[in-house]
């Protein structure tokens, strides 16, 4: 397996530089590129390494440069049988999800981005290499940055390399649509790997063994469908999972149509979420934490990931 001070690493290190070398903008597929804000124009464009550097098949795991795309990972992850919980847009790099932090429409059943990262290479904003977590499961002693690199949206290092989690992929997988109870669903399914819901119809993800997907099909009582609908808008609400229902009302100034993550809470939307300030405390948080990794601005500078966060409505 190539270390962590491979020759493709060091060389993107370079490429990003000390401080002195000015801002400088990691980029990757650009599926999510506006996230967050604009990158300034002045800011240097640098590419992480790619290239799928080892699968450990019998771990479940597999080391993969983080410019990679989701797509040819995915592709030489189906040749041994697994698969990663990372959403594959069309050209999104690994990196590149990573840091925008965003999760598919399968959390419900896969789990969020953040549990899929297991250790991380990262280039640091004065250019150094730094290592966070390790290739196992039980790898973190004190504070887990691998989880707080999820969703920083590049403004904390630059991620070169990653160890990530894998899982089985599903020998089979069964879209349902129908006028269903999507919330009796959840409870009434065995972890199903999607409930989607628009107000009127319910879709539903049924994924594993064959035998399994038959019997939660039957349970679940709903036609075949080809797939999931499209989204409704660009913009994502955060509700909690037990506010979902009351969307179906259409009171108040609501997200217009819609498509919600049942039993996770996130709301595809034709409209964006209100406005709403964010606690001073947590803004704080945020400044401490990028002054100590970034204290001159010069990663991804004009990035926000409080901007990027889904807004919680209500």
């Amino acid at each position: 397996m190539r270390s962590a001070t491979s020759a493709t690493v060091a060389a993107f290190a370079a490429a990003v530089g000390p401080p002195e070398a000015g801002a400088v903008a990691a980029v990757g597929g650009r599926t999510q590129w506006g996230a967050g804000g604009r990158v300034s124009a002045d800011a240097r464009e640098v590419h992480a390494p790619a290239g799928i550097v080892a699968v450990e098949a019998a771990d479940m795991t597999v080391r993969v440069g983080a410019g990679t795309t989701v797509a040819e990972l995915d592709a030489t992850l189906a040749e041994v049988g697994q698969t990663v919980a990372l959403p594959a847009w069309d050209g999104a790099t690994v990196g590149g999800v990573l840091a925008v932090g965003h999760s598919g429409l399968r959390r419900l059943g896969w789990g969020p981005v953040r549990d899929v990262l297991l250790e991380a290479v990262v280039v640091s904003a004065d250019g150094r290499v730094v290592k966070a977590g390790g290739p196992t499961v039980k790898n973190v002693s004190g504070y887990d940055l691998c989880r707080l690199l999820v969703g920083s949206l590049g403004t904390l290092a630059f991620v070169a390399e990653v160890v990530l989690r894998t899982r089985p992929l599903p020998q089979s997988e069964r879209w349902l649509a129908g006028d269903a109870d999507a919330f009796a669903l959840v409870e009434r399914l065995h972890r199903p790997a999607a409930v989607l819901w628009d107000g009127t119809t319910t879709w539903v993800l049924l994924d594993g063994h064959p035998a399994d997907v038959a019997a939660e099909a039957e349970l679940a009582g709903l036609a075949e469908a080809d797939g999931p609908p499209d989204l409704p808008g660009p913009h994502r609400w955060s509700l909690r999972p037990s506010e979902l229902p009351a969307l179906g009302a259409g009171a108040g100034p609501g997200p217009g149509r819609f498509l919600a993550e049942v039993g996770v809470g996130v709301v595809h939307a034709e409209r964006p979420p209100p406005s709403r300030p964010i606690d001073d405390h947590v803004v704080e948080l945020h400044r401490r934490i990028k002054a100590v990794f970034d204290p001159d601005g010069r990663l991804n500078p004009g990035r926000d990931p409080l901007a990027a966060a889904p807004a919680r409505a209500g």
